[in-house]
């Protein structure tokens, strides 16, 4: 980056101070229907990704929430939740993939001043994730008990804990629908509506998961099914208020009648875009579950007290991922309008403020781990291990700051296949045989886990940054 550059990023940043920023804090909040594309840079992100930025820490809390309830129930219980949401990571990949898709269609075509088009691609969205995630219930029920001994869990937890897998396997389709209708309020400009649909999720999970995990009152005692059950639900109503808010509310992308067909186009290159983006999900999110594969071999204190850690690193990413949407609609936007000069430096002058932040983030968690690993569990074994996850892991968080802005640069533009080379070779070539080596090999046992981790995600962002300058995503066709 050159110092002229430089100095138009952090002139970027600083215009946000401009006027009154609580005004525009409270904009966004609210809702906004600003063009982003004519808003300064700096204005434009900021009234998109605080709501973004909330929305992904009210999605965090859904995990935090389970596993600091669960958690009372003792470490194979803990390690239950582990394993299936390891696991689960593949659905995710999916809902992540197809969202992905659909912000590069639906931001695009709200840069044209489309926004007809946009609620088409929407509705393609909508009936690709049902369509998939159906594939997904009926083994994921039947097999859930199987799906724990594969993982490496004992006899007694897979018998005790399987319904927890059973159900969230089984309640899938709502985890698809949430992430991708959420994808077609946040990428039209919406993000608020995103915010505020999460935030009645969280709101319905926190009250079950006491209740129905311990028993409370007239609900029984589910133990850690009753996580499954109060987070489906929570899950469930949120989508009901989704699909009211597309068809009767006043936002950006409103569906009719007329939107409720199957166009064949508009498919395709929904499924072309979204075969990147779940591919490069799921290459990246199925290396954690050979991570955690190879955890279990260390014993369920060493893979609770993982799990804990990540958790919370999860906690601390997904406001930076916040950011990243907001780049990544703020890109398809900006290129929709024949702006990619824009579109660039959106990416630079978020990854810049990314940096900042999770920078932070990473200092407090290297110097003082193990107080927050003790929120979770007082078992000394436990916290011995996820502190010492946590603060490894920790150490490169600037470099995931500024990967993950790339890379969403790049899926903003509809280029989702650069990610997934450089997923497939940082991740399956190169982290999980580091991971194997270090740990069993070497017997660095969890510290050599977490440094590979921090080694292939530092690689990922040295990768992206060569290819993202080169500026061949500025001529992706969507």
């Amino acid at each position: 980056m050159t110092d002229k550059k430089a100095l138009t990023i952090f002139d970027q940043l600083k215009s946000i101070r401009f006027k009154s920023l609580w005004t525009d804090i409270k904009e966004a909040i609210a809702g906004s229907d600003r063009d982003f594309t004519s808003d300064s840079i700096g204005k434009a992100l900021l009234i998109l990704s605080i709501p973004m930025v909330l929305e992904m820490i009210m999605e965090s809390i859904f995990a935090v929430v389970d596993i600091f309830f669960v958690s009372k129930l003792g470490p194979d219980a803990v390690a239950t939740v582990g394993v299936t949401e390891a696991s689960m990571t593949i659905v995710y990949a999916i809902g992540m993939g197809l969202s992905t898709a659909t912000t590069a269609l639906v931001a695009r075509r709200i840069g044209e001043k489309q926004s007809g088009k946009a609620g088409i691609a929407a509705f393609q969205a909508i009936v690709a994730g049902l369509f998939v995630s159906l594939l997904i219930t009926v083994p994921g029920i039947l097999f859930a008990k199987d799906f724990l001994l594969i993982m490496g869990a004992s006899e007694e937890m897979a018998q005790t804990g399987y319904m927890y897998p059973a159900i969230m396997f089984g309640g899938n389709s709502v985890i698809m629908l949430l992430f991708i209708i959420n994808s077609v309020f946040r990428s039209s400009g919406d993000a608020a509506v995103s915010m505020r649909v999460l935030l009645f999720a969280n709101f319905i999970n926190i009250i079950l998961d006491p209740l129905l995990i311990f028993g409370l009152g007239p609900f029984p005692k589910l133990g850690v099914m009753g996580a499954a059950v109060a987070t489906t639900t929570g899950r469930s109503l949120a989508v009901c208020y989704q699909f009211y808010l597309l068809f009767n509310g006043n936002k950006r992308i409103r569906l009719d009648l007329h939107h409720l067909t199957i166009k064949l186009k508009v498919m395709f290159q929904l499924f072309r875009l979204a075969a990147g983006g779940i591919l490069q999900s799921i290459i990246a999110t199925s290396s954690w579950i050979a991570l955690i594969r190879i955890i279990s071999a260390l014993g369920s204190e060493v893979l609770a007290g993982y799990t804990i850690a990540i958790r919370i690193v999860v906690f601390a990413l997904l406001p930076s991922w916040g950011l990243s949407n907001a780049a990544s609609t703020l890109v398809g936007q900006n290129l929709g309008a024949k702006q990619p000069d824009r579109a660039e430096r959106t990416v630079w002058i978020t990854a810049v403020a990314n940096m900042v932040l999770l920078g932070l983030i990473g200092v407090v968690f290297a110097i003082w781990p193990e107080p927050f690993i003790r929120l979770f569990i007082a078992d000394p074994a436990v916290v011995a291990s996820g502190a010492k996850s946590l603060q490894i892991i920790s150490y490169g968080f600037v470099f995931y700051a500024l990967g993950m802005v790339l890379i969403q640069g790049f899926n903003g533009s509809g280029d989702t296949v650069t990610p997934t080379k450089i997923n497939l070779f940082c991740f399956w070539l190169f982290e999980i045989p580091l991971a194997w080596l270090l740990a069993i090999v070497i017997d660095l046992k969890i510290e050599g886990i977490c440094i590979a981790i921090v080694a292939a995600e530092s690689s990922l962002t040295l990768t992206a940054w060569y290819y993202f300058r080169k500026g061949k995503w500025k001529l992706t066709k969507v």
